[in-house]
């Protein structure tokens, strides 16, 4: 009943830009924490950023300065604004995010995932 569709993944250079956008869909009581994780070949996935129903944003050291977590909860979506891109941001995107239903208590809910590959 729920679905998570991701979109903004593709092939960038080093040093430029991409966002990322998460729309969540269905019989949607509400939504809580929206975050984005990433997993590299080899690599465990790993918590990217993170952003509260009040808008409070957390992120990763690796991406601090660099990376933007937005929310638009009219539209149900979470977005990473992704600058100054380095080849170890090359990574499948996830993002993850926290829903309850109408008659149903809160359960976690994953996009499929987009690629993001930062040439060097």
């Amino acid at each position: 009943q729920v679905q998570l569709v991701e979109s903004g993944g593709g092939l960038v250079q080093a040093g430029g830009s991409l966002r990322l956008s998460c729309a969540a869909s269905g019989s949607i009581f509400s939504i809580n924490i929206m975050g984005w994780y990433r997993q590299a070949p080899g690599k465990q996935r790993e918590l990217v950023a993170f952003i509260t129903s009040g808008g409070r944003a957390n992120y990763v050291d690796s991406v601090k300065g660099r990376f933007t977590i937005s929310r638009d909860n009219a539209k149900n979506t979470v977005y990473l604004q992704m600058n100054s891109l380095k080849p170890e941001d090359t990574a499948v995107y996830y993002c993850n995010v926290g829903i309850t239903q109408y008659g149903s208590y809160q359960k976690d809910y994953w996009g499929k995932g987009t690629l993001v590959t930062v040439s060097s």
